[in-house]
């Protein structure tokens, strides 16, 4: 019975509510509302929404700076003569490249040893 007027057909009404009518009250009148359960939908909506605008707050904050970045080193370079270089070819290692470990060379001077100033 979870419609209102289910109890009231059946007649239902709680011990501990029935305690609490005053005296004369026609039973087959009375009808008990319960209040609905509580819907999580929206706090977790209103979460999403709030994480989603942090993330993307921080990456507008992120294109800016770079953007200023960028813009402050094209106007230093272009004025003061300062570069700045990104070097991101760096050393890459594949499996099938690596040679078997051998003993360390020793380096060899440039120049014989009789050509050294004494």
């Amino acid at each position: 019975m979870h419609l209102p007027d289910e109890q009231f057909r059946a007649g239902h009404i709680p011990a501990d509510l029935y305690r609490q009518m005053p005296p004369g009250t026609d039973l087959r009148k009375v009808v008990i509302v319960q209040e609905a359960p509580r819907n999580y939908k929206g706090p977790i909506l209103l979460a999403l929404v709030v994480t989603a605008g942090a993330v993307v707050v921080l990456l507008v904050i992120a294109f800016v700076v770079q953007v200023i970045a960028a813009s402050m080193i094209a106007v230093l370079s272009a004025t003061c003569g300062i570069g700045y270089t990104l070097n991101r070819t760096g050393k890459r290692r594949t499996a099938s490249r690596r040679t078997p470990s051998k003993r360390p060379t020793r380096s060899r001077p440039a120049r014989s040893r009789n050509r050294y100033r004494k």
